[in-house]
């Protein structure tokens, strides 16, 4: 069996002569850079998120969504130490620039310092929301991080106490510090913040969120991804002890990279995670892509029954009918959503697709994540969430077209779920905020911040006009009048998505973790959870047809459930 990546590649690190990948197959992959061939794989109980090389080459360190980082060494793979502790997914974890310590940091908002052996010597708390990404300074003195509460905080790695607080206002995915001190950090407004001495300044990089940094001082220069899906180089200098940042070339992304993972290798070539089985290579002297080998993966990120069909859509953006190839979109897709005879699907790419013929309806400037079909007024409309918070309504057209009516600049950060009444639209957000709009008017009626201790995933109506949610904190909460009930799932990860039957009174939840557990609405009670994959479950529909739940997997099978 070769070895390569069977699902997204979330993040990738260079030393030469290696690069190493870590992906949501839950694998850890090192390739050899000259080649591009696959030297060795590692695995993860879950999500691996990030890796990064210690600086004598001889170590890799992987964060994953087990809660834990770990230590392999090169070139085996050899498991080395398991760092544990965390309570929740690791994000990222770094080597000190000694190799003596490495950082983590998590969803559980602590940022951790180990000995390289797995000893914790320090948990530092004061991220009020997910620590996302950190850097090393160049003594090893300090680490710095950031995080979805919108703050740069540095923090000194002997005492583990916090040096200094720096609020930008936004989201912040990625990091980095140079030798001189200067901080740059990417933002959820498409800037790349600069601090330093002087204060706080930034540039205008992109024109949707900034999900990735990669900092290379020997070369002099920094790379952006952005979910406007292009990258950008920036030549990096000095002028009166300021940085400053000039683009040298500006890129479009092609559908199958992943805009949160990039490294810039020794030869100013650039390397990028993919949606497929291996990495891409950008060469900015030649402006080319170098793409070969990318095979976008199986995972199934949705599945809708509709009418007297089941069809289903991935990472690949093949939509499938029945389980048979009916329509190949050309890019990831996260939802597929029904409206009379339409149906409609769109994801990484900003765009909606008339699933039936691939045609292009509609592009917006960011990544969409869900959707959900409603009526207004007796007219058919088509809400849509995306990836920076907008709900954006569309009015579905006889012909199938659709034309955008009003725009709900709501979240700052991904809205993860829609789901409607026939008076009512309910929404959630990555940030675990819940929203209600009046369908009449599309007026704000109820806002709850904080409605889920972590990210809420999703939603769906239930019986007697009220809504479910679920999310990370395992809670299913029942929403009715704005008041709420809160149940504890037996899922032990993360809860990814949510169905409900015909009448509203029996509700399926699916998790990360390959579980599904049902809820009845009338007893309150869980019947026993099972296990379907080894892999997540990415959504869940009711097949009227069968009478009974469908889940899709991001192992690319679709399970019935009983009801």
């Amino acid at each position: 069996m070769s070895i390569q990546h069977l699902g997204p590649i979330a993040g990738i690190a260079a030393s030469a002569p290696w690069i190493a990948t870590a992906g949501y197959d839950n694998r850890l992959i090192l390739w050899d850079q000259a080649s591009g061939q696959a030297l060795q794989m590692a695995h993860h109980d879950h999500l691996v998120n990030q890796c990064a090389f210690s600086s004598d080459g001889q170590f890799l360190v992987s964060a994953s969504s087990d809660y834990s980082a770990r230590v392999w060494s090169l070139p085996e793979l050899q498991l080395q130490a398991v760092l544990s502790g965390h309570a929740d997914d690791v994000d990222m974890a770094a080597f000190s620039p000694d190799d003596r310590l490495i950082a983590t940091c998590a969803l559980d908002r602590c940022v951790r310092i180990f000995l390289r052996s797995g000893a914790c010597l320090h948990t530092m708390r004061g991220h009020t929301g997910n620590v996302l990404s950190l850097a090393w300074s160049h003594d090893g003195q300090q680490v710095v991080t950031s995080s979805v509460d919108g703050t740069i905080r540095r923090w000194d790695a002997d005492s583990g106490l916090q040096t200094d607080c720096t609020d930008l206002g936004v989201r912040s995915d990625s990091v980095e510090m140079a030798r001189t001190g200067s901080i740059f950090a990417g933002d959820d407004k498409g800037r790349i913040a600069l601090i330093e001495d002087h204060g706080l300044r930034f540039v205008q990089a992109h024109q949707a969120g900034v999900k990735k940094i990669a900092l290379n001082e020997k070369r002099g220069i920094l790379v952006s991804l952005s979910y406007d899906r292009s990258l950008a180089i920036w030549q990096l200098s000095q002028d009166a002890g300021q940085s400053q940042l000039q683009e040298i070339c500006r890129t479009e992304l092609p559908a199958c990279i992943w805009a949160r993972a990039a490294t810039i290798l020794d030869d100013g070539r650039i390397a990028c995670g993919t949606f497929g089985s291996t990495y891409a290579v950008f060469d900015p002297a030649q402006q080319q892509w170098a793409l070969d080998g990318v095979a976008a993966g199986s995972a199934l990120n949705t599945v809708l029954a509709h009418g007297d069909a089941v069809y289903s859509v991935g990472d690949a953006g093949s939509v499938r009918r029945n389980g048979q190839p009916y329509q190949e979109i050309g890019s990831l897709c996260n939802f597929l959503a029904a409206s009379g005879p339409h149906l409609y699907c769109g994801g990484q790419l900003g765009q909606i697709f008339d699933a039936h013929s691939a045609r292009v309806l509609y592009q917006h400037h960011a990544p969409l994540n869900c959707a959900a079909p409603l009526q207004r007024h007796g007219q058919a409309h088509l809400a849509v969430g995306s990836y920076t918070g907008e709900i954006l309504i569309f009015e579905v057209q006889a012909s199938g077209a659709l034309r955008l009516v009003h725009t709900m600049a709501l979240y700052e950060n991904a809205v993860k779920g829609i789901s409607v009444t026939a008076e009512q639209l309910f929404s959630v957000c990555a940030n675990t905020d819940v929203a209600w709009h009046n369908i009449a008017d599309w007026s704000l009626h109820q806002r709850v911040n904080r409605a889920h201790e972590r990210i809420a995933n999703g939603c769906c109506s239930v019986q007697d006009g009220g809504f479910a949610s679920i999310g990370r904190d395992l809670q299913l909460r029942l929403w009715h009048q704005g008041q709420q009930t809160s149940y504890r799932t037996p899922h032990r990860h993360s809860v990814k998505c949510i169905g409900v039957n015909a009448r509203g009174d029996s509700v399926l939840t699916g998790s990360y973790g390959g579980t599904v557990a049902r809820f009845d609405l009338r007893t309150r009670q869980w019947a026993p959870m099972q296990r379907l994959s080894h892999a997540g479950i990415s959504a869940i529909t009711w097949d009227a047809q069968q009478l009974q739940f469908l889940a899709s997997s991001y192992d690319g099978h679709i399970y019935p459930v009983a009801a």
